[in-house]
């Protein structure tokens, strides 16, 4: 039986496993599978605690326990498959469920403070996004600034060896394609 005091230290395992395994980012099948069912089988206990709440209160709580499901679930797929479209799911998917929270709990309010709640909610979801396409953009100009730089540099350790014949010319050739990943 999953408690609420076993929530915080599955989402740590998690955690942890996801940070652990971010170099390989894989893990078995049968572990994933069984993760799966246990990130299930805890949230559905919390959406289920949530029943003790009423009104908005419940929303929000409801609201809350969606969100987290859907990014411990993001975060097991990109354990997983360790693709790159996985992980911008799985960060998409955090600050969608921060939004999501952030407006539900804005019903609380009416007329023009509820407006401002659900601007202000908006606007942190638009200026997350935001930053996370930019530093995707920046990841994506980085690599290409460092593969232009090994080509250049591969392109001159060749010519290098260009002086070089034989053997000695196949393991000058050999050593600069290693040492710059061509």
């Amino acid at each position: 039986m999953t408690t609420r005091f076993q929530a915080p230290r599955l989402l740590c395992a998690l955690l942890f496993a996801g940070l652990a395994g971010a170099a390989s980012a894989n893990i078995s099948k049968p572990v994933y599978n069984t993760a799966k069912d246990e990130v299930k089988a805890m949230f559905k206990a919390e959406r289920d605690s949530c029943d003790t709440l009423s009104g908005n209160a419940k929303d929000v709580c409801v609201e809350r326990a969606k969100g987290q499901e859907k990014v411990a679930l993001a975060h097991l797929e990109y354990q997983y498959t360790g693709k790159e479209k996985d992980r911008n799911d799985y960060l998409e998917a955090r600050f969608d469920a921060k939004y999501k929270v952030a407006k539900e709990a804005c019903d609380d309010k009416s007329g023009n403070a509820k407006d401002v709640c659900v601007a202000d909610a908006k606007a942190a979801h638009d200026k997350a996004k935001a930053d996370w396409k930019a530093h995707k953009k920046i990841v994506e100009a980085q690599n290409d600034q460092m593969e232009a730089k090994l080509k250049a540099d591969y392109k001159a350790a060749n010519e290098r060896c260009d002086v070089l014949s034989g053997d000695a010319k196949d393991s000058c050739q050999a050593s600069a394609k290693a040492r710059y990943f061509q």
